[in-house]
């Protein structure tokens, strides 16, 4: 990796893209400490600093945007309602079938497919930015600050509307740049700025952890989480690039005097074909029964049997359903997003056939059969990662706030592999000399 970043920064057009990309998340990570209009940042401050544990759903929220959330800046919501805005493109493209002919049509039906998915981003952030001012007018922001109730201390209309366009604007300026580092940049913008969102909480999270430390001044536990890292960092990269390779033989075909195909290739089925979106519908599902429990006035029996269960991430029932639900939408969105019958037509419509299987309906139950067995590793991989934080509570007391979770390094190893991957293919082509010298 060091080499080809030292290698891109002597080409004079990769060095270029990379300074502009960096540029992008210098002023990324500026615009996340600018509070918007309407708030009183010192309460904030003194909020943040006695917050402790857990913030449930805004917790997950807080981790996508670096930490902003709680900050209440102008990218308070980061990059989080495009991510949502995509996957629920994504779910509706196998239902809508004006969406699954855009997605048939190439380049320009993916467009408009990006197009659909910007405006619903801006949709999603201004529900969520309404949600925040509510939340944190009312003070259930911070649960158990005594500055919770002044921090919108101007309960004017205007105020609050103003409060929710500032944040809805930032959303918008970070979907811009996240496509500026995609036409301009190295690529890959989007995940790029959720990458950065993501380890920049990392640091100072692990200076808690040390601090909380009791053993030879805390340096143990930190020691101890940098090894854990270490391990799963080993453990994700082995996964993510893990792969079933299916063989694919195209037979050949005379197009006039010319003799076409006979080639040989396959089809790559990752492991972990779903990456992180389970843990990150787990995650959000099992937030929705505390978010509601919250919200709801009076002492009912459901409300205390949800704040007794699945509020605490070391309760066995929260963990049960943590776990079963990672299983359950690793294999819902592999089952949406990968279509073996679709494959299957592709592969006969050009004389391709996998060897030993008859072309069409056989080949397309294979394809099945072969995805169903390999997405049982990959599922349960996702449940034990998302079960480390809670690991890290019983062990040091970290809950969500310990930096190497299982959303948290999904993202940062899965997007750094991409993004070596992407510069390693510039310079490539770039290069390559070919057979001419």
């Amino acid at each position: 990796m060091l080499t080809a970043l030292n290698q891109a920064f002597r080409t004079p057009d990769l060095r270029r893209k990379l300074l502009f990309t960096l540029g992008i998340i210098v002023v990324y990570r500026a615009g996340t400490h600018i509070p918007i209009p309407g708030v009183d940042y010192r309460a904030v401050q003194q909020c943040v600093s006695q917050a402790s544990g857990s913030q449930g759903l805004f917790g997950l929220v807080n981790l996508f945007s670096g930490g902003a959330l709680l900050q209440i800046t102008i990218f308070a919501l980061g990059i989080l309602p495009y991510i949502t805005a995509s996957i629920i493109l994504q779910l509706l493209t196998v239902v809508v079938p004006r969406l699954e002919a855009l997605k048939k049509e190439g380049q320009a039906g993916t467009a408009k497919i990006t197009q659909y998915t910007r405006y619903l981003a801006i949709a999603l952030a201004v529900l969520q930015g309404t949600g925040l001012v509510a939340t944190a007018r009312s003070g259930a922001l911070f649960s158990g600050c005594t500055a919770a109730s002044q921090i919108v201390p101007d309960r004017a209309i205007l105020t609050t509307v103003t409060m929710v366009l500032c944040i809805t604007a930032g959303t918008a300026l970070v979907m811009w740049f996240g496509e500026l580092i995609t036409d301009r940049g190295i690529g890959n913008g989007m995940s790029i700025l959720m990458f950065i969102s993501v380890a920049a909480t990392a640091p100072s999270a692990l200076w808690a952890i040390k601090k909380q430390g009791t053993l030879a001044g805390g340096w143990i536990a930190f020691g101890t989480v940098i090894l854990v890292a270490l391990a799963m960092v080993g453990l994700v990269v082995f996964v993510e690039q893990a792969q079933r390779r299916i063989p694919v033989q195209y037979a050949k075909r005379m197009v006039g005097r010319r003799s076409y195909g006979g080639t040989s290739t396959y089809i790559p089925v990752k492991v972990n074909q779903a990456g992180v979106v389970p843990v990150i519908f787990a995650s959000s599902l099992l937030y929705v029964p505390s978010l509601v429990a919250q919200f709801s006035s009076g002492e009912s029996g459901w409300k205390t049997w949800i704040t007794q269960n699945l509020t605490k991430g070391d309760h066995p029932i929260y963990i049960t359903a943590y776990f079963l639900l990672t299983v359950f939408f690793a294999f819902f969105y592999v089952a949406i997003s990968f279509n073996p019958e679709e494959v299957a037509d592709n592969m006969k419509r050009y004389g391709g056939f996998v060897p030993g299987i008859r072309a069409g309906r056989p080949t397309a139950e294979y394809l099945s059969y072969v995805l169903n067995r390999i997405t049982w590793p990959g599922a349960l991989y996702l449940g034990v990662i998302a079960l480390v934080p809670t690991v890290a509570l019983v062990a040091f007391g970290a809950s969500q706030n310990f930096p190497f979770g299982g959303t948290s390094i999904l993202i940062i190893v899965g997007v750094g592999l991409e993004t070596v991957k992407q510069i390693e293919s510039q310079l490539q082509q770039r290069n390559y000399e070919g057979f001419l010298r």
